[in-house]
């Protein structure tokens, strides 16, 4: 069985956790799936590119981390000073890139991915705003070489939505979607509809390990609309500029405005909406984040708590709504997981 020889870019929660898995779950992904993947490199914000060409440990790396240590201390391991250094200086079959890169830009993320791209190594991503500023580039620049470029836990993280409108649906005729993008705040709609205010809804969110110290990603809309970006660029093909996305969020959201539309049948929700005037993508485009009041037979209704929820249309199948959980570093991780397994090409092995 041959190695999978990793570069893994990012060490925070999701990364932590996917190291965690292959450490763990070693044995397993090797009998169920012939997998053996194995990190010949591991970049982060403080130690930079660390790299052993015969791989380095998952234990002996999450140990280290936890006590403080550098991971460049660790037996036979070179170091470069930032990742960008150390990918074009090594080699390996993959590039698994799970940082975070900031919205103005999308790097040092986006240089990464172009770097394994144009070398024809395929790229798993869990980073969003690469993806959402330059999908359709990445995407056709990893055509161009014959390789994969998969981020399925970019949007509605372990839940498949990516691989289930453009493989699972291939061949379609799309026009549209929307969906609830964001798990936190939909949670804290919920709440409010169950009759909390503003504040004690995100103070609960908080609480649920939902919502971040600095919740504006997420009450804001900047989270939703990355995500309507990538689903934008990777599904219809169609690369949108942030500015093309009206965004409003939902902290102006006032009980009043809740009690209205639960009184009418409805619900008040954040809905992201991806529309064109031609089908496949054609046309001019129709770009929203912002909360909505949705009642009747829509799929949208009776989605609660932290769960995400995309609705596609697509000819001659039409509606399509895929429904799952949405936040957290482990379902992140396992988007990330599910795309090293397709990426090897390793379907189960029969039992």
């Amino acid at each position: 069985m041959k190695p999978l020889r990793i570069w893994l870019i990012g060490a925070g929660t999701v990364g932590t956790w996917l190291l965690g898995v292959l450490d763990s779950q070693a044995q397993r992904l090797a009998s169920r799936y012939g997998l053996r993947p194995t990190i010949v490199g591991l970049a982060t914000a403080r130690g930079g590119f660390a790299y052993h060409g015969r791989g380095l440990d998952p234990a002996s790396v999450l140990a280290a981390a936890s006590a403080g240590r550098p991971i460049a201390d660790l037996r036979g391991v070179e170091r470069w000073p930032s990742a960008i250094a150390g990918l074009r200086a090594t080699e390996a079959d993959l590039l698994v890139e799970v940082s975070a890169s900031p919205a103005t830009g999308g790097e040092p993320g986006t240089a990464h991915m172009r770097e394994a791209l144009q070398r024809a190594i395929p790229v798993v991503t869990s980073n969003k705003w690469p993806v959402a500023l330059h999908g359709v580039e990445l995407a056709a620049l990893a055509r161009s070489k014959g390789v994969a470029f998969r981020a399925e836990s970019t949007v509605m993280s372990g839940t498949p939505v990516l691989s289930t409108l453009v493989e699972g649906l291939a061949g379609t005729v799309p026009s549209g979607v929307r969906g609830l993008l964001n798990a936190t705040a939909n949670f804290i709609l919920s709440q409010m509809t169950g009759g909390l205010s503003y504040p004690e809804a995100l103070a609960r969110a908080r609480q649920a390990g939902l919502a971040e110290r600095d919740p504006a990603a997420d009450v804001e809309g900047h989270d939703s609309v990355a995500k309507l970006m990538i689903l934008s660029g990777l599904v219809f093909g169609r690369q949108l500029k942030r500015e093309q996305v009206g965004s409003e969020g939902i902290i102006a959201v006032t009980g009043r405005e809740i009690e209205r539309a639960r009184a009418a049948g409805g619900r008040l929700k954040h809905v992201a909406t991806l529309g064109f005037a031609g089908p496949a993508g054609t046309g001019n485009v129709t770009a929203s984040v912002r909360p909505e009041v949705v009642s009747g037979d829509d799929p949208l209704l009776t989605v609660e708590g932290a769960v995400n929820a995309v609705v596609a249309e697509a000819s001659p199948v039409g509606r399509v709504t895929i429904i799952g959980p949405g936040a957290g570093p482990r379902l992140a991780g396992q988007g990330v997981l599910s795309d090293i397994i397709a990426v090897a090409g390793r379907a189960p092995r029969r039992a």
